[in-house]
């Protein structure tokens, strides 16, 4: 294969840095292995960020999810991992990561990690009738 896992994640400049908006992205085949039995572990992520100057490039994203898949990792240290690998090539105002993996060994388990720019206030929720 001429395409290989990559953990350089790339951005590009946020087509509406003074508008707060949401980005959302579903990684539905997530796979890392479990650190103590070696194997698999897969995981539905999901990546919603408001983003400040810059947005993540999607083609790298996934050859970035591609390095885990030979890796073993906890499921609560690899969330945090990649938030903060996101986070740190995209500054964005608002970053959450959902990582709801598969069962394993009777347990089904979920982790939920953020980040917020502390310079940035969210918007007042709308109520519509």
């Amino acid at each position: 294969m001429t395409t290989k896992p990559s953990a350089d994640l790339a951005s590009f400049d946020n087509p509406r840095p003074g508008r707060d908006y949401t980005i959302r992205i579903d990684i539905p085949e997530f796979t890392c292995l479990c650190p103590l039995t070696g194997q698999p572990d897969f995981a539905k992520l999901t990546l919603e960020y408001v983003p400040n100057k810059l947005c993540v490039e999607l083609k790298s994203l996934k050859l970035y999810m591609w390095t885990f898949r030979e890796r073993g990792a906890f499921h609560e240290a690899i969330t945090h991992e990649i938030l903060d690998h996101l986070v740190a090539t995209t500054a964005p105002n608002f970053m959450r990561l959902k990582a709801d993996f598969n069962v394993r060994g009777g347990i089904y388990t979920t982790v939920i990690a953020e980040h917020r720019n502390p310079e940035w206030q969210a918007p007042a929720p709308v109520t519509l009738p």
